[in-house]
């Protein structure tokens, strides 16, 4: 195999905030695994949050480049305990790599990885699309543009929550879908679940810090609304650790190293009693395309992150008012690189 990477700077439609920062421009890699002439894709981000800055990305890539070259690519399984034998503390890239390595699996055998998993893309979980902090009136606007999707994921943690909610209620009768990015403080967190319960949200996503345990499970108590754990729930150990504090958990390809461990994950998740969601960064649709293949195994998506960007990085799966529209092409269903 030969590893080739490609680096974009990917501009936003919108400045793109959350609970603890703002991006407006996201710096990502892609990874090309070649075998044979054939060439498969995976995407690794870059994060402050998750410690996954640019540069550390690409020598971690680079010193991959003489693992890979004398090897042959066999099966998914073998080539992500390889990977994940010298990359146990950068599961970004590990997941760049496992996603690419699926692509290529999927293009060797001449079909899309979600039929080689067995898995009918009838099935696949409608996305939400999200609307990121801003003054209340631009989050209305934000909305506007994107309408008839039957989901909204609204991005909360500020001191105006509860206007924000009732200003995009007015708008749509869609489901809403809260996420706060552990924005909000223990003592205000069981309120502010009765009051986004008036209001139509379906589920409140990471509403504490992750170290507040104790507060967690109180909330899970309380709570007017199923919650579902997004940092919480980085890799496969901290699914048993959701139990009795969540409803459910968000797995990210980016977090926990790709395809190979999610669907473990999830398999975890279905044998604890918890519900699963596959959800995004702002990412190009390289990565969007890995995670669309988990759809059909899934109870909710957001996978939105490549409608986000102004600039796309590929060509690949389309999400269209919500439907994931699985391809029937080989690998990933990415067409081609930009």
């Amino acid at each position: 195999m030969e590893l080739l990477l490609h680096e974009y700077k990917l501009p936003l439609k919108h400045p793109f905030a959350i609970s603890r920062g703002t991006v407006t421009v996201q710096r990502t890699l892609i990874a090309e695994l070649q075998q044979d002439g054939v060439s498969g894709y995976g995407e690794a981000i870059a994060n402050n949050y998750y410690n996954s800055p640019m540069d550390s990305m690409r020598t971690c890539l680079e010193s991959m480049q003489s693992v890979l070259e004398g090897e042959m690519f066999r099966d998914t399984d073998s080539f992500w305990e390889l990977c994940a034998g010298h990359l146990a503390d950068a599961p970004f890239v590990l997941s760049a790599l496992d996603c690419a390595a699926h692509d290529l699996w999927g293009r060797l055998e001449g079909a899309p990885v979600h039929r080689l998993w067995g898995l009918d893309p009838a099935d696949a979980a409608p996305s939400s699309f999200t609307i990121g902090i801003a003054e209340v009136d631009k989050m209305v606007a934000k909305l506007a543009e994107m309408p008839g999707w039957p989901v909204y994921k609204i991005k909360l943690g500020t001191t105006h929550d509860v206007e924000i909610i009732q200003a995009l209620r007015e708008q749509t009768d869609a489901v809403f879908r809260i996420d706060a990015n552990c924005g909000w403080a223990t003592g205000e967190a069981t309120a502010l679940s009765a009051e986004m319960a008036r209001h139509g949200v379906e589920f409140i996503e990471q509403p504490l810090l992750p170290d507040a345990r104790e507060a967690q499970a109180q909330l899970y108590r309380d709570s007017a609304l199923p919650l579902i754990a997004d940092e919480n729930c980085v890799g496969e150990a901290d699914v048993p650790r959701c139990v009795d504090h969540f409803h459910g958990i968000n797995i990210k390809l980016c977090k926990c190293g790709g395809l190979t461990p999610a669907r473990r994950m999830i398999a975890a998740a279905r044998d604890h009693g918890l519900k699963v969601m596959v959800g995004c960064m702002a990412e190009s649709s390289v990565g969007i395309s890995a995670g669309a293949q988990l759809t059909p195994l899934i109870d909710y998506a957001d996978l939105d992150g490549a409608l986000l960007l102004a600039e796309d990085a590929a060509d690949g799966i389309q999400i269209e008012n919500g439907q994931v529209r699985l391809l029937n092409e080989p690998g990933l269903g990415i067409r081609s690189l930009r």
